[in-house]
This record gives structure tokens, sequence and C-alpha cells, in this order.
């Protein structure tokens, strides 16, 4: 005859056992589904981050025409002279501040 003791030993470690084995497909389920869920966020990332490239591009584009349309207007001629009054500028500045 089993005693009461050995009854339930058998019946823990069959529960053990079930327990083991749902875990273990629960996991594997939810792998699949983290997979899922991590390959849809990324298609989703990377379709935002093609929308804000393409605004990028065409706002870029926009702002080099019209700064060729500036430069075609005034031609290249008005930022040469900026550019040297500036260098001018920083030679006296540099004259009066430092004594030489």
């Amino acid at each position: 005859m089993t005693s009461n003791s050995e009854f339930r030993s058998s019946h823990l470690l069959v529960g053990l056992g079930l327990a083991a084995i749902g875990g273990l497909v629960a996991a594997l389920l939810a792998r699949r589904d983290t997979r899922n869920v991590l390959r849809e966020s990324g298609a989703n990332g990377l379709d935002y981050l093609d929308r804000q490239a393409g605004k990028l591009r065409r706002a870029g584009d926009v702002i080099v025409q019209q700064a060729r349309k500036l430069l075609a207007c005034r031609g290249s001629r008005p930022v040469i002279s900026f550019t040297e009054a500036d260098t001018q500028a920083y030679r006296q500045d540099k004259v009066e501040n430092l004594g030489g």
C-alpha cells in the first residue's frame, strides 16, 4: 500500500512538470508576439523617419532655391564687399583694442 506522502510527492512532481511545460509554451508564444511587436514598431519608426527626411529635403530645396534667386538678383558682388568690409572692421578693431 502506498503511503500518503508518496502520493503527494508524485502529484507534486506531475504538477511541477506540467507547470514547466506550460511555462515553456507560454515563453515561446510570448517570444513570437514580442518579435512581432518589435518588428511593427521598427517599421513604424522607419516610416516616420522617411516622412521627416522628405520634409527636410523639401525645406532644404526651398531654401536653396530662394538663395539662388537672391544671389541671381543681387549678384555675388555684394557678398564679396560685405566680406571685405567685415575684414576691414576686424582689422580696425584689432588695431584699436590690441594696439597692433
